[in-house]
């Protein structure tokens, strides 16, 4: 049994056959960016190929999709209206990939159901039935497991929610959400309103590394944010491990623990007490969590 993965998000569209123990088959590997200037005649040609082409390089039976795509989602219709990709609000991404895939079934969820998903089934949350997976990169996002079962539709949409005494870029049009505050762009660009000189996180995260103080200032920043929003999520949905992965987690060696601090500081005992751990499943989590979505559909609503 091999299932085909297609992870749809703001900046790429990536897909890749998927074995049944999570093994990613390298040569099945194709992406092609999206990005909020596309059209969707582009993008429906880059999701398109990338699906085509993964299928390609199969070399026996692939007995169907999973697709992960940024929310919001409506998965009764099939379709999703990405925060990121004006262009495809409204989408039958199902439909979409379903016709490219030549009409192999196809089981839908948001990237962030996804993500904890497979955190859940190979990663750093195996063996825990309360889970919140989230993911800080160029947006912020997150998913539930909750007694051994994924929250589906739009539950986890963590980077929405309010964080109280911080302002950053807006995102939706508000700037105190916590992916206005906490995302890697949205961090740099809090970091160069206070004189920070470069544009990427990785060179926030090199300035950090040697001692900037405007750098570690901004990535402790974003550190508090991002513990502040956990906590009030783990408030509202008790869990007992946070997995945190997304490229943005990188920027500093001691961003999770950082995080975790943060959280242990609040003052109900049941949410200070919530683990935050690195994903285990490193920059394939959303192929491998796409993936989950067809072979662990056992444990979706």
């Amino acid at each position: 049994m091999t299932v085909l993965a297609v992870d749809l998000g703001g900046t790429k569209v990536a897909a890749a056959l998927v074995e049944p123990d999570g093994t990613v088959v390298e040569a099945s590997r194709h992406r092609a960016p999206t990005g909020a200037q596309a059209s969707t005649a582009n993008l429906e040609a880059a999701i398109t190929g990338v699906v085509r082409d993964a299928l390609a390089a199969a070399e026996g039976p692939v007995t169907g999709v999973g697709l992960a795509a940024a929310g919001p989602v409506d998965e009764a219709a099939g379709t999703t209206s990405p925060i990121n990709l004006e262009a495809l609000h409204g989408f039958p991404l199902r439909d979409l990939v379903a016709d490219a895939a030549g009409g192999l079934p196809v089981e839908f969820r948001r990237d962030g159901v996804a993500i904890v998903l497979g955190e859940h089934w190979l990663g750093a949350a195996r063996g825990y039935d309360d889970v919140l997976g989230m993911v800080v990169s160029t947006g912020v996002g997150g998913g539930f497991v909750v007694g051994g079962r994924a929250l589906g539709g739009n539950a986890g949409h963590i980077g929405q929610i309010e964080v109280s005494g911080y302002t950053g870029s807006a995102s939706l049009g508000r700037t105190t959400m916590l992916e206005s505050v906490a995302s890697g762009p949205h961090t740099v660009d809090w970091a160069r309103t206070q004189g920070f000189p470069g544009s990427t996180g990785e060179e926030l995260g090199a300035a950090y590394r040697s001692g900037d103080a405007v750098a570690v200032t901004a990535v402790r920043r974003c550190a508090a944010a991002v513990g502040q929003g956990i906590g009030s999520a783990v408030a509202l949905v008790p869990v007992s491990i946070v997995v945190l992965g997304g490229g943005f987690t990188r920027v500093a060696d001691d961003f999770v623990p950082l995080v975790q601090a943060a959280v242990a500081a609040h003052p109900l005992p049941y949410v200070a007490a919530a683990r935050v751990v690195p994903a285990g499943l490193g920059g394939d989590a959303p192929l491998v969590g796409a993936a989950a979505l067809m072979y662990r559909r056992d444990l979706l609503p």
